[in-house]
C-alpha cells in the first residue's frame, strides 16, 4: 500500500542517511569513475510515493530543448503539480538540506531555488539522452558556479529490460558506469568538465515512463575566480556523420543561450 501521510518540510530525507554523513563524504570522493554517491530509500517513504502520486503526466510537459541530443519533457515549477510538491521543494530549500549535501560531499553548497533546467524530468518510449558535461555558470546568477547534480528516481517495479539506466564515466571514450533508475534511488554526483552522463534511448510499453526529480547545486564564486563559461557539450555515441558534427559545433560555438534559459 501507498503511504498516504504528509511530510514536515524540516527533512524529506530518510534519517538513516544522517546517520553516518563522514561515511558518505569518504564514499564520495573515492567513488569511480568520478565522485558521486548512489542512495537507495533516499527519501522518506511518504516523500516518494506522495511525489509519485502527483507525478505530472508526460503531456503536460515541455520537451527539454536538448535538440538532436535528447528526447525527454521536464517540468521545473513543481509548485504547481500538488501540496506535496510544494512542501518537497520548500525543504530541500532549506538550509538543513544544503548541510545535508555538505556534510555528504564535503562540497559547500545551496540549490538554486527555481530549480532552472531541473524538476521533473519524465521520458516515454524512444526517450534518450546523449552523453554530456553540463554547464558550469548558472545562466541568470553568473556568479553561481555549478557543483552537483541531485537525481531521485521514482520508477516502481523497473525492469532490467526497458534500459535507461543512467550511464557515467570520466571520458567519453571510456566504458560507462551504469546505475539503475530504480524508485526513490538517489544519484548525487560532481558537475564538472569531466563528468560525462546520460542514458541509451528506450524501448517502453504503453504507460510505462522514465521519472525523475532533479535538483542542481551550486557555490558562490569568490572575487578571484574566473572560469571559463561552459554550456552543456554533447558526445554522442555510436551516432551518424552529421550528428556528431553538429555536436562538435554546438560546442565550439558554445550552444544556444536559449538552451540554458528554459522552463516548464
Amino acid at each position: 500500500m501507498i503511504p498516504q501521510s504528509t511530510f514536515s518540510p524540516a527533512s524529506v530525507i530518510n534519517p538513516h542517511w544522517y546517520e553516518d554523513t563522514a561515511a558518505l563524504s569518504a564514499r564520495f570522493v573515492l567513488a569511480e569513475p568520478f565522485p558521486h554517491l548512489i542512495l537507495d530509500d533516499f527519501l522518506k517513504a511518504d516523500v516518494a510515493h506522495a511525489l509519485l502520486r502527483e507525478f505530472p503526466d508526460i503531456h503536460s510537459m515541455v520537451q527539454t530543448r536538448d535538440y538532436v541530443f535528447g528526447r525527454k519533457y521536464e517540468m521545473s515549477r513543481i509548485s504547481e503539480v500538488g501540496p506535496h510538491a510544494t512542501e518537497f521543494k520548500r525543504s530541500v530549500l532549506e538550509r538543513d538540506f544544503s548541510l545535508f549535501l555538505k556534510s555528504a560531499t564535503d562540497l559547500d553548497v545551496f540549490l538554486d531555488p527555481n530549480l532552472v533546467g531541473g524538476g521533473f524530468h519524465q521520458g516515454g518510449d524512444g526517450s534518450f539522452l546523449d552523453l554530456h558535461v553540463d554547464f558550469n555558470l548558472h545562466p541568470t546568477n553568473r556568479h553561481w558556479l555549478r557543483m552537483l547534480n541531485i537525481l531521485i528516481y521514482l520508477n516502481i517495479d523497473w525492469l532490467d529490460e526497458y534500459g535507461g539506466d543512467l550511464l557515467i564515466s570520466a571520458s567519453p571514450r571510456a566504458k560507462p558506469t551504469p546505475i539503475k533508475p530504480v524508485f526513490n534511488r538517489a544519484v548525487i554526483m560532481l558537475t564538472s568538465a569531466r563528468t560525462f552522463h546520460g542514458y541509451q534511448r528506450m524501448s517502453l510499453p504503453p504507460g510505462i515512463s522514465r521519472k525523475s526529480v532533479a535538483l542542481y547545486a551550486y557555490r558562490d564564486l569568490v572575487d578571484e575566480e574566473q572560469p571559463t563559461p561552459r554550456t552543456t557539450r554533447w558526445f554522442p555515441q555510436r551516432a551518424s556523420r552529421a550528428r556528431r558534427v553538429i555536436a562538435a559545433t554546438y560546442n565550439r560555438c558554445g550552444g544556444v543561450v536559449s538552451h540554458w534559459r528554459r522552463s516548464s
